[in-house]
C-alpha cells in the first residue's frame, strides 16, 4: 500500500495519524490511507491562512483567473481518472462519478472567469463634489466543512468562489471521503496557489471540525452537512459574529398529477429518489400522487424498480451502488422497519443483497398508504426509500408538499400550465422543477433552500459572491 497521504499546512506537507479510505463497494478494497490532523495542526493552517490573507486578496484578477482556469483543465483531462476514485470511495457509479468530477471542472472555469468579471459601482451623492464607490472585497480566512456525498463537486462550489473573490482556506472534508479532496487541493497547489493560501486538514469532525469552528480568525464558515450540526455551527458562530453559510437537509416532494405523462412522472422519480442511492440532499423522498392514477402508478414504479441494478460501483452495467457504509444502511433498514410499523405498506424492495464482492448493497425501497405525519414522511433518510401519499387533487398535494420543516427542492409531474406555474410560485422550497426530477442543478445558477434546509446566502453562480465578499462604500470629496 501507498504512503498515507498528508495535509497541506502553509505549503508543507504535513504528516498525522493515517485512517484507511474503504471502498463501500468492495470493503475489502482500500483506496488509501490519508493523514488525519490534529487540533493544534488545524490551528497552525488558520495561521498560515491569516498570514496568506494580505497579498492574496490584492492579487490581481488575472492571477486568480489563471490558477482555477488551470486547476479547472486538470480536472477536466483526468476526468476518467479522477471519477473512478470518486466511484471508490464514495459508491455513485462510474458515470456519475465522472460525471460529477466534470462538473467540478465546470464549477472552477466559471469562476475562473468570474475572476475576470469582478465589478463595482461608481455613483453620484446627493452631496455636490462627492462621489460613492461600491465595491466587494473578500471576507478573511474562509473555514469550508464539506459532506461525503458530492466528494468533489460540493468541494469545487465553495472553494473556487472563495479564492475567485480573494479568501483565503481551511478545508475539511468529510472524514468518509479524502481522496477527492486530496486530490483537488494538490491540483489547486500546482495550479500556482501561493503557500498558505489553501490548507487541507482531513480528519474528524468533533477534532479538527470543531477547531475550525472554535477559532475566532475564522471569518467566514460555509457547511454541508445535517441539521443538527448546522445549527450547532449557527450558534458558534453568532457568538463570535461571523458569517456563515449553511446547506443541510430535504424532504423533498414530487407532485404528481393526474394530467401528468406517467412515463415522464416515473422517470424522474426513479432519478430523484433512487439515483445517487437516494444520498442527495435534494433526492424527493415524498411522492405525493392524486388519487385517480395512484393505481397506474404505483404499477409503472414497481415495473421499473424490478428492472434497476444495484452493484459494484465500477461495473458498467450498474445503475444503482452500494451505500456509503454499514452506519448508513443500518440506518436505512431502521426506517423501513419504522415505515412498516407506522402502517405504510412496503410495496417494493429495501432489503440488502449480495454480490460478487462484500459491500453495502440495498434494493431501493417504495412505500405506499404513507400519510405526511409518518417519520418515513417527516424525517430525512438520506438512502433509496420514497414514500407514496395520495391526495384528492392539486390543493391538497401542494398543501401537503409545503407541510415539512424543510425546503431545499420540490417537483411537479403535469400537462397543466396553469398548475405548474401556481407551483412554481407557491412551493416552499428553494428550487423548483416542473416534469424534471428534485435532484440535478445547474453550476452558473443559486443553489439553496428555505425553512432548516438552509441558511445564509445561496451557493453557486454569481450568487457566490453574497456570501464569500463583503460590500464597501467608499466616498471621495473631489
Amino acid at each position: 500500500m501507498s504512503e498515507p497521504k498528508p495535509n497541506l499546512v502553509g505549503g508543507d506537507w504535513v504528516a498525522g495519524d493515517a485512517a484507511p479510505n474503504i471502498n463501500p463497494s468492495d470493503t475489502t478494497d482500500i483506496v488509501g490511507l490519508y493523514a488525519r490532523a490534529s487540533a493544534a495542526q488545524t490551528r497552525m493552517a488558520i495561521d498560515a491562512a491569516k498570514a496568506a490573507f494580505p497579498a492574496w486578496s490584492r492579487s490581481t484578477p488575472l492571477e486568480r483567473h489563471a490558477v482555477l482556469r488551470a486547476a479547472s483543465d486538470e480536472i477536466l483531462a483526468r476526468k476518467e481518472e479522477l471519477g473512478q476514485l470518486l466511484s471508490r470511495e464514495e459508491g455513485k457509479t462510474l458515470a456519475e462519478g465522472i460525471g460529477e468530477t466534470v462538473r467540478a471542472a465546470q464549477i472552477f472555469d466559471f469562476f475562473a472567469g468570474e475572476a475576470l468579471r469582478l465589478t463595482g459601482e461608481v455613483l453620484p451623492s446627493i452631496r455636490p463634489g462627492v462621489g460613492v464607490e461600491i465595491t466587494r472585497e473578500p471576507m478573511g480566512v474562509v473555514g469550508i466543512i464539506t459532506p461525503w456525498n458530492f466528494p468533489i463537486a460540493i468541494p469545487a462550489w465553495k472553494l473556487a468562489p472563495a479564492l475567485c473573490y480573494g479568501n483565503t482556506v481551511v478545508f475539511k472534508p468529510a472524514d468518509l471521503v479524502p481522496g477527492c479532496a486530496w486530490a483537488l487541493v494538490d491540483i489547486l497547489r500546482r495550479a500556482g496557489l501561493p503557500d498558505g493560501v489553501l490548507n487541507l486538514v482531513m480528519g474528524r469532525g468533533s477534532v479538527v471540525g470543531q477547531t475550525i469552528v472554535d477559532n475566532p480568525d475564522v471569518a467566514a464558515l460555509t457547511f454541508t452537512g445535517s441539521v443538527p450540526t448546522g445549527a450547532a455551527l449557527a450558534a458558534k458562530s453568532a457568538q463570535l459574529m461571523r458569517k456563515v453559510q449553511l446547506e443541510m437537509g430535504g424532504k423533498n416532494p414530487f407532485v404528481v398529477l393526474a394530467d401528468a405523462d406517467l412515463d415522464v412522472a416515473v422517470d424522474c422519480v426513479i432519478n430523484g429518489a433512487f439515483f445517487s442511492t437516494g444520498q442527495r440532499c435534494t433526492a424527493s423522498s415524498r411522492i405525493i400522487v392524486e388519487e385517480a392514477i395512484e393505481g397506474a402508478f404505483l404499477d409503472k414504479m414497481t415495473e421499473r424498480m424490478a428492472g434497476l441494478r444495484v452493484g459494484n460501483a465500477l461495473e458498467p452495467e450498474t445503475q444503482i451502488g452500494p451505500v456509503v457504509d454499514e452506519s448508513q444502511l443500518s440506518q436505512n433498514e431502521k426506517y423501513i422497519e419504522i415505515g412498516q410499523d407506522e402502517g405504510a405498506r412496503l410495496v417494493a424492495g429495501g432489503e440488502r443483497v449480495s454480490r460478487d464482492t462484500e459491500g453495502y448493497f440495498q434494493m431501493p425501497a417504495l412505500f405506499a398508504d404513507c400519510n405526511n405525519q409518518m417519520r418515513i414522511a417527516r424525517e430525512e433518510i438520506f438512502g433509496p426509500v420514497a414514500a407514496v401519499i395520495a391526495v384528492k387533487d392539486y390543493d391538497e398535494a401542494l398543501s401537503v408538499a409545503n407541510d415539512t420543516e424543510f425546503g431545499l427542492s420540490a417537483g411537479i409531474a403535469t400537462t397543466s400550465l396553469k398548475h405548474a406555474t401556481h407551483f412554481k410560485r407557491n412551493a416552499e422550497a428553494g428550487m423548483v422543477m416542473v416534469n424534471l426530477p428534485t435532484a440535478g442543478v445547474d453550476f452558473h445558477v443559486p443553489f439553496g433552500g428555505r425553512k432548516a434546509s438552509s441558511h445564509g446566502p445561496r451557493e453557486q453562480g454569481r450568487y457566490a459572491a453574497e456570501f464569500f465578499t463583503t460590500v464597501k462604500t467608499a466616498y471621495t470629496m473631489a
